[in-house]
């Protein structure tokens, strides 16, 4: 991890840090991808997605309600405007994007060891986001709070395998509703020197997120450069309403990025078809970010998308199943032909507890997510119940999984040491490796070691308390809050943060709204 300044640290904390930070996976900012992607579709399928998408933009159009500078610009760029409706001419969208939009761009963290670089062959895990409930093995479910929000910034600052701090980690329902993203972006930059995402639940709220962080980078800083990285979901089936415009309009006048995520449950928001739904993915995330390039060309952009399926029985959401992890696939060969990033994917589950579905939907995804290429991966840890709930234990056992992303992406190394001849040759037939000189030089780093998963005997097992996975989670979740301390923040900024934060708070009365 990178070098952070610590108070009052005993040579006992000091010894628990170092030995976590020695693990099987050392801390980066990000991964850099060294295997290739995976593909399903050859060049013809990819073509025809993306002239369906183009029939879809001139033929339906997408509406833009509530919106009128967004028709305006359109306008102005040769669309066809009826009513709230934009028709685009074929090629049009595409050339906004590709003629001004970034490929991949440096997200400025507070901590400059901790930038983020966000496209090309990287990969940046990020939290959950959006739940209003969390859960723990101790109280259950329960809406979440404040408490809530912080710890899981604090746990996620504390994890070598997440490189983000995220956004809306949970929902803290007990500040009210117009108030609560004050707290929550403050609680990004005090408890965490790690990238974070900008609130997009009203335009004004997205002013205050720019204008925080100009307190803690510098205004002149924040013009030039992006700090910020924030959702912005079209409202499927194409549709984009005032609220998420109104925000997006803000992030990119001020060159923030914007993800422009489709949120899609196949079979209720899309055709029940793979084709189907990724031709209308493309269309949205083409028609949003062709608006933002108009509102500022060159403002960074990511292709997002939330794809999954409804239950054809129920009409309940499914995760971890073969049809999204094709979807996430496409989407993300067709973003890279775009030439823009990519979002998708995460610890995506349908389960309300840590349990074996969780565990399987969520390893499903995150390695779908992660061999389909995805830049910025959304929801990488604490994901439970369809996204209503954040657990404790399911936020320890998917950043473990994070780090084993990670090691996947590193592909195999082929150096002199990693080829082992001298291990062959100091061994012979009929011997073992366990004692070799190879071994020993490597056996610390050789192979990712789970801090959740327990490899004992059937005795050891039993002997420490017959946990399950869950159980260690939570132990560790425990120690690691217990272990926490703040990243040094510069009093002045923080005084700064605090007056502007009270002097706006006592702007407007408190809301549900």
């Amino acid at each position: 991890m990178p070098e952070r300044k610590r108070r009052r640290q005993g040579g006992g904390r000091k010894r628990k840090v170092a030995a976590r930070e020695q693990g099987s996976v050392s801390y980066r900012p990000y991964i850099e991808r060294k295997i290739p992607y995976f593909e399903i579709l050859d060049e013809e399928g990819l073509a025809s997605i993306e002239k369906n998408a183009d029939i879809l933009l001139e033929e339906i159009g997408i509406e833009f309600r509530d919106f009128p500078r967004a028709l305006d610009l359109f306008k102005n760029a040769g669309a066809d405007i009826d009513g709230e409706r934009v028709r685009f001419p074929q090629g049009l969208c595409r050339e906004l994007i590709q003629s001004n939009a970034p490929s991949e761009y440096t997200q400025h963290a507070r901590n400059p060891k901790n930038n983020v670089v966000i496209g090309g062959r990287n990969t940046v895990l990020v939290p959950a986001y959006g739940p209003p409930f969390v859960r723990d093995l101790d109280k259950g479910r329960r809406y979440a709070t404040l408490e809530d929000f912080q710890n899981f910034v604090k746990l996620a600052y504390m994890s070598p395998n997440l490189h983000h701090s995220g956004g809306t980690i949970c929902e803290p329902v007990d500040v009210p509703v117009n108030k609560r993203h004050f707290d929550m972006i403050y609680s990004h930059i005090k408890y965490s020197d790690k990238p974070f995402m900008g609130s997009v639940t009203h335009p004004e709220r997205a002013e205050d997120t720019v204008a925080m962080a100009k307190l803690v980078f510098g205004e002149t800083f924040v013009e030039e450069n992006t700090v910020l990285t924030s959702l912005i979901n079209a409202n499927s089936p194409l549709t984009f309403d005032d609220t998420m415009l109104g925000a997006a309009t803000v992030y990119a006048e001020s060159n923030q990025a914007t993800m422009i995520s489709p949120f899609i449950l196949a079979g209720a928001m899309s055709p029940v078809t793979i084709a189907g739904t990724v031709t209308q993915i493309l269309a949205e995330a083409l028609a949003g970010m062709a608006y933002i390039q108009l509102v500022k060309p060159g403002a960074p952009v990511i292709f997002g998308t939330f794809a999954s399926a409804v239950s054809m029985q129920s009409g309940a959401p499914t995760f971890g199943t073969p049809e999204p992890s094709h979807v996430m696939t496409i989407v993300g060969a067709l973003a890279r032909r775009l030439g823009v990033p990519f979002r998708s994917g995460g610890g995506l589950c349908a389960s309300k507890i840590p349990d074996a579905q969780a565990a399987y939907e969520s390893a499903n995804t995150l390695q779908a997510s992660a061999l389909a290429g995805v830049n910025f991966m959304l929801h990488t840890a604490g994901w439970l119940e369809g996204g209503l709930a954040m657990g404790y234990e399911k936020f320890i056992m998917d950043a473990d999984q994070a780090g084993m992303v990670a090691v996947l992406l590193d592909g195999v190394e082929l150096s002199e040491n990693s080829l082992a001849m001298d291990a062959f040759r100091e061994i012979g037939p009929g011997g073992h490796f366990l004692g070799a000189a190879h071994t020993q030089a490597n056996f610390e780093s050789a192979f990712y070691r789970s801090e959740i998963a327990d490899n004992n005997s059937f005795e050891q097992w039993e002997e420490e308390g017959s946990l399950d996975a869950a159980m260690r989670a939570n132990s560790k979740w425990k120690e690691m809050l217990n272990e926490y301390e703040a990243p040094e923040l510069d009093p002045a900024i923080d005084e700064a943060l605090l007056e502007f934060i009270a002097k706006r708070k006592s702007e407007f009365e408190d809301r549900d709204y």
